[in-house]
């Protein structure tokens, strides 16, 4: 028996919507874009046309809320042109002008079936392959009740069939009204896909989208982040599924040039694992990571170095102060560096971060220095961890070694704890401390975890100085 064909799709033009839909929209079918005003709903319309012209179809915007010289302003302000597309603009309270004489008042019935006959017939004289409709909420107004709106999109459904029209048709969302739109148009459309919008008590805007209806199309459903770029547009990041990394890399041991430290982690620390690197401020936390960053970069290896916290220049002067010149490397471009404002990405947006240069790379060192500094800047933290933990297992079927910075509380002492418990994220976990003894500050190394293979379980020294980084036997203190 042959397989069926796959039926064809058109592409939205919207990165990394098409991801989601496995492809794209299937051909010939009509689609509901929800969304409260200013979530972007328009842009992501401009775009979809944009990508039709671009493909050579015909690409027609029916307007029955914006004017041309809005529309074009939008456009403008992603430096995109409109040509190629045809902009109908026309008033669902105006449509009926041309039989304006018969009646000195406009009936509710009058006014739909001239906007609905002024719509059908821009379909007709420009025979578009593409449509955008916006928007739904004006014929709302205008049918008064649902069953009569339902009818009247069965009808409009109807005609985009027979003529082959893939048609986008916007839906604005006000306050308590989502449940009912929904239930109005998602028994009807191929497919729905809505646009969410938050205010978080700190921060910017938070962006997300859901297919919630695909009608044949096996969709990554649930939330994805999404942003609105300047020169972009929208952007969708689809999470990552972990089981989507090119390859699964034969582990090796990644070693630190550090042979004591090496010999805690039983010859080296493997490729295709996290680990976490815990302590309190001070404590020599990114001393770690720069150290493993050093030595594989010195090996040929390309590394990837994520920033929340630290800024890039102290991040080089810090590291040269050990003797670990890493400029060179950022230059030849084999140490990659991204240096990121918290408040001002999500963890969507992250991932698919990480993921692309690790995928363009082949990075095989990642630091993400720090987690906790990331954190502290999502409302939601509980949900961060569960996105950072889809990324790390990405990472890890790649034969990515991770290494994660965790802040702890205070700075000395040893009764601290962390924000949020991430323990169970790293294969392996490296505990930083620091102590007062006879008037001075003695840091220790303990490796408390490795799922992998033997460590050692002593507490030694870590010597952080000029000359470099040391693992030495930790002498403990005189009991009293």
């Amino acid at each position: 028996m042959a397989t069926p064909k796959k039926p064809p799709v058109v592409k939205t033009g919207i990165t990394g919507l098409d991801e989601i839909l496995r492809g794209g929209l299937p051909a010939s079918n009509f689609y509901i874009l929800q969304g409260a005003p200013g979530s972007g709903k328009t842009t992501a319309a401009l775009q979809f046309l944009l990508a039709g012209a671009q493909n050579g179809e015909r690409c027609l915007y029916v307007s029955l809320s914006q004017t041309t010289a809005e529309l074009k302003s939008i456009a403008v302000s992603h430096g995109w042109k409109l040509d190629g597309i045809r902009v109908e603009e026309l008033s669902a309270s105006d449509a009926v002008n041309g039989a304006s004489d018969q009646s000195i008042f406009q009936t509710t019935e009058l006014r739909l079936d001239e906007t609905r006959k002024a719509v059908e017939q821009a379909i007709e004289d420009h025979k578009p392959t593409r449509l955008v409709y916006d928007s739904l909420l004006e014929i709302r107004l205008i049918t008064g009740d649902s069953p009569r709106f339902r009818r009247e999109l069965l009808g409009f459904k109807a005609f985009l069939a027979k003529h082959g029209v893939v048609a986008l048709l916007l839906d604005t969302q006000t306050s308590g009204s989502s449940e009912r739109n929904g239930e109005e148009v998602e028994g009807i459309a191929h497919g729905v896909i809505r646009f969410d919008k938050s205010l978080e008590e700190y921060g910017g805007v938070r962006r997300r989208i859901e297919v919630s209806k695909m009608r044949g199309v096996p969709v990554a459903d649930g939330y994805h982040d999404m942003a609105i770029r300047e020169g972009e547009g929208v952007i969708v990041y689809p999470r990552i599924i972990p089981g989507t990394a090119s390859e699964t890399v034969k582990p090796q041991l990644i070693k630190s040039g550090v042979t004591a430290l090496d010999e805690m982690f039983g010859g080296g620390q493997e490729s295709g694992t996290t680990t976490l690197v815990i302590g309190q401020s001070g404590t020599g936390k990114s001393t770690m990571s720069s150290l493993y960053a050093t030595a594989a970069l010195k090996r040929g290896e390309s590394v990837a170095l994520f920033l929340f916290e630290e800024r890039l220049e102290t991040f080089f002067r810090r590291s040269e102060g050990l003797g670990m010149d890493l400029r060179q490397f950022h230059k030849d471009g084999q140490l990659i560096i991204r240096d990121f404002n918290p408040n001002e990405i999500s963890p969507g947006e992250f991932g698919k971060i990480a993921q692309e240069v690790v995928t363009r790379e082949k990075s095989r060192v990642v630091v993400i220095d720090s987690f906790t500094g990331y954190l502290n800047s999502l409302p939601h933290r509980e949900k961060a961890v569960r996105d950072i933990q889809s990324l790390l297992k990405y990472l890890a079927r790649s034969g990515v070694l991770t290494m994660l910075i965790v802040a702890q509380h205070g700075l000395l002492g040893q009764n601290v704890g962390i924000d949020v418990d991430v323990s169970f994220l790293g294969d392996t976990v490296l505990l930083l401390r620091i102590s007062e003894h006879e008037g001075k500050l003695r840091r220790s190394i303990t490796v408390v975890k490795k799922r992998h293979g033997p460590h050692d379980l002593d507490v030694r020294e870590l010597l952080i100085q000029s000359s470099g980084v040391s693992v030495v036997p930790y002498n403990p203190l005189p009991e009293l």
